[in-house]
């Protein structure tokens, strides 16, 4: 650490001294809890197992597995080492977790038993890894972390500054590729500090980890909650009777909401009429009805956002009270414009790119130039989606640019082009347009219009499943459409503004 610098690892240092005795996470599943000062004693160790294992500053670090206290440990190494974190999203295909692996080049992976045969099958396609550990302490045949720990826990400290990378998360594959965001030590906890003051969390406060450590929500949630001194429940995966069982016992008072979250909560709540109103505060994107109902019965408040992977997960943040149906207004320390076509800004009201400059605003894409050129230009971050500012300062989020169209099932980012390229490897298959529907329970459902060749068939079920083996289950089409008559461009590309316009209301999205 510099004079002027501050990274994870510090933090990790400093809340070993400060919140010493209190507890930073517990694992619901198996009862084990942990300290702040026994979290930088296992860090420490792990550190020290990796560097002697020839990990470096610089080096990426896989992680394929399910949250845990292993998980945050390896974040919290390999911030101390100065090395990259890597989470790969786990309900990805083969094909998909090793194009994200490749594209980064890790030098080791940590891997829960269940997906090991996963790498096994594939370990000829990875060669920039090394070294596989397990990332349970023990039940399998790779490593185990707990052998890495097997020290004293000293290590050489290596100069990491705050603007050094910290995690790569990899965003949705728009034009068929993903691309791996890269983001600081310093974006990570300007978005802590932000999370803190907005939330005014602080280290009486309980935070339920459900979403996933790939995910920036999840991930930037657990570690804005450990920044804060507070204590996070962890969930290997989510059961809404259980999550009612730890709010109420664990007097949670925070978590993060993709639908249907939120909503499958609230039912087994009102089954089991379970108190709940320690949960004072939701973030996420939820439906009004479900939001509303949530405050009702617990008196607590649900915050509103815009925010991507690239803007370290927040660019605009509010009570949705405040302006109902809004991502509320920009936080703190980022400037939030809207630009039309040209780059330049737009009157109030008008719908315009929303762009963004700022600490929080990510270090570009890994290994892609011309598209970090693109992306960065004129001083400005440019997010592909769209959006409109009311005399208020209130930002309305108004859909997605064309060549970033993206849609949204359950929080996760799909692109229409990625769907489109697995579904026209199909031999049946002659065109497609995919796009996003409104959905009751998943807020976005993926929709398929497609044009067979002459003389083949094909059901709709045979097609997703057909997706769902090639890409990640939750990309592969919830409504398909065959079509003869699919309108063209004049290079005889499907037109995806007609095609989206004849078709999308056909779609039954109460089934």
């Amino acid at each position: 650490m510099g004079l002027y610098d501050m990274t994870f690892y510090d933090l990790i240092c400093q809340h070993a001294k400060t919140y010493r005795n209190r507890d930073a996470w517990h694992e619901a599943d198996d009862g084990s809890t942990l300290n702040f000062s026994e979290y930088k004693d296992r860090v420490d160790r792990l550190a020290c197992g990796l560097q002697k294992a020839g990990i470096q500053k610089g080096d990426r670090v896989g992680v394929l597995g399910k949250n845990s206290l292993e998980y945050f440990l390896v974040y919290g190494a390999a911030a101390a080492l100065g090395a990259i974190v890597l989470p790969i999203n786990w309900r990805l295909s083969a094909d998909e977790v090793v194009f994200n692996l490749n594209d980064c080049t890790p030098v080791a992976l940590f891997v829960d038993p269940e997906y090991q045969p996963l790498i096994d099958e594939n370990k000829e396609r990875l060669s920039s890894l090394g070294h596989f550990f397990g990332l349970m302490p023990k039940g399998d045949k790779y490593t185990t972390i707990e052998s890495l720990m097997d020290n004293d826990g000293v290590f050489t400290p290596e100069k990491v500054s705050g603007e050094d990378g910290f995690v790569i998360i990899h965003t949705a594959a728009v034009a068929g590729r993903p691309r791996g965001a890269l983001l600081s030590h310093g974006n990570v906890l300007c978005a802590d500090m932000h999370l803190m003051h907005l939330f005014g969390l602080c280290c009486e406060d309980v935070h339920l980890n459900l979403l996933p450590l790939f995910h920036v929500a999840g991930l930037f949630m657990a570690m804005s909650s450990f920044h804060a001194g507070a204590l996070s429940i962890n969930m290997i995966k989510f059961d809404a009777p259980r999550a009612v069982e730890l709010i109420a016992k664990k007097n949670i008072s925070l978590m993060f909401d993709f639908s249907p979250i939120l909503s499958a909560i609230l039912e087994e709540q009102e089954k089991t009429g379970t108190d709940i109103r320690s949960l004072r505060a939701v973030l996420g994107i939820e439906t009004p009805e479900t939001i509303e109902a949530y405050q009702n019965r617990t008196g607590g408040c649900f915050y509103c956002l815009y925010g991507q992977t690239e803007t370290s997960a927040l660019a605009t943040l509010g009570r949705y009270n405040d302006r109902p149906g809004s991502a509320g207004r920009p936080i703190a320390l980022s400037r939030v414009d809207l630009f039309d076509d040209n780059d330049d800004p737009v009157a109030e009201g008008e719908v315009g790119e929303i762009v963004m400059q700022g600490p929080m605003v990510f270090k570009g894409y890994w290994g892609l130039d011309e598209e970090n050129e693109k992306t960065f230009r004129n001083g400005w971050h440019h997010t592909g989606d769209l959006g409109r500012f009311d005399a208020d300062g209130f930002l309305w989020f108004e859909g997605r640019m064309p060549d970033k169209e993206l849609i949204k099932p359950g929080g996760e980012n799909v692109y229409p082009a990625e769907v489109e390229k697995a579904i026209c490897e199909h031999p049946a298959v002659e065109a497609a347009v995919v796009f996003g529907v409104p959905d009751p329970k998943w807020k976005e459902a993926i929709c398929a219009v497609c044009r067979l060749k002459p003389g083949e068939t094909l059901s709709e079920k045979a097609l997703i499943s057909f997706v769902g083996d090639r890409i990640a289950r939750y990309k592969k089409p919830r409504h398909v459409v065959f079509t003869d008559e699919m309108p063209l461009l004049k290079d005889g590309s499907p037109d995806r503004t007609k095609v989206k316009e004849r078709y999308k209301d056909q779609f039954d999205t109460d089934v």
